[in-house]
Parts: C-alpha cells; sequence; structure tokens
C-alpha cells in the first residue's frame, strides 16, 4: 500500500499538506521476528504498514499475550509513547519480513503546529486508533471466542494463513486446543 494511500485512509488531505507529510517518510525494510517497540521503553517513530504483518503482545505470568495484529495499511503504534512520551507497555514484533514507513513523532508534531490540515489529519489520526482499541475491547469483553475467530476470519481471511495458531488462540484469549475445536465445527 502507497504512503498516499495510508495518509487519505485516514484522512484526505490537500495535496500540498500531503507533500509536506510525504517530505518526512522514510521507507525501510525490516527482518521477521524483529521487535519495533519494546515494552518499558519509548519509540520516537510513527510506522504504517507498506507490506507485511506485526504483532502487539505483553507479558502476563510469562506467557505471551497477544493483543493486536497490524497488517498492509495499518498504523503500527505505541498510543502511551505518541501521546504522553512515555515508555509503553507492549512489545510490538514483525511476523513478517516487512516494508514500512517511519516518521519521527517530533517531525510529525512541528508538521501539526504549522498546518491545520495535517493537524486535523493527526487528530482524525489519534481518533481512529482510539475506535479500533474500543472495539477489540467491547469484542473481547462481550462475544465469545467462536464468534471472535469468525469475526477474524471474515474481516481477515488470510490472517489464518500468515500467523501462528499460537498467536490467534492468544489473541482470542483462549488455548490452541480450544481454537482447533473451533475451527473444526466450523469446518
Amino acid at each position: 500500500m502507497s504512503i498516499e494511500q495510508i495518509i487519505n485512509q485516514i484522512y484526505p488531505v490537500p495535496e500540498t499538506s500531503a507533500q509536506k507529510l510525504k517530505q518526512l517518510v522514510e521507507e525501510i525494510t525490516l527482518p521477521k521476528g524483529r521487535i519495533l517497540f519494546e515494552v518499558d521503553k519509548i519509540s520516537r517513530n510513527v510506522y504504517f504498514l507498506k507490506k507485511g504483518i506485526v504483532r502487539a503482545y505483553l507479558f502476563q505470568h510469562d506467557t505471551e499475550v497477544t493483543f493486536w495484529f497490524g497488517r498492509e495499511g495499518d498504523t503500527i503504534i505505541s498510543m502511551k509513547n505518541y501521546v504522553d512520551n512515555k515508555p509503553g507497555y507492549e512489545n510490538i514484533e514483525l511476523l513478517e519480513d516487512c516494508d514500512l514507513y517511519r516518521i519521527k513523532t517530533s517531525d510529525l508534531r512541528k508538521l501539526f503546529a504549522e498546518d491545520i490540515h495535517i493537524a486535523n489529519w493527526g487528530r482524525r489520526f489519534a481518533e481512529t486508533e482510539l475506535i479500533k482499541v474500543e472495539e477489540r475491547l467491547i469484542s473481547r469483553q462481550f462475544s465469545m471466542a467462536a464468534d471472535r475467530y469468525q469475526e477474524l476470519i471474515t474481516h481477515n481471511p488470510d490472517l489464518v494463513q500468515r500467523v501462528q495458531l499460537c498467536h490467534i488462540a492468544s489473541y482470542l484469549g483462549i488455548t490452541q486446543v480450544s481454537l482447533s475445536r473451533i475451527r473444526s465445527k466450523i469446518r
């Protein structure tokens, strides 16, 4: 996905503003297994996923708990880093070799102060991320695991092909055995 498509899917801005944003972008490629954000560390960057898959997880009683997957077109960010400039609580790992767009948070903040269209883009960006978190929280609290799995394969059918089942089970809040049972019932 191109940076122009990603910018516009967040919030369309005039071409002059889009050019300012694009000038900040550095395109990078990082290998599978790389930890992009680390617990208790501050990252000074925002990433947009051009190609690949990532997951966010944390440790609970020495067990990795996956709570988010990112894929092409998604933003990769620690909101605690971004909003409060404080160490994040999550690890974000690349599950495939990834092509990314990177923007320094400090440069982005400067543009927010200079360009109202980019400031509105940044507001919409933060609002969109908040809605995604809210949807995941509500789904996790009020949906059965089988329903969450069905929603996952309906909206992200390729995820099951690209992500290890242990991560999917963790994301759904169930064991791999339970996930196998759910999958066999759906087939």
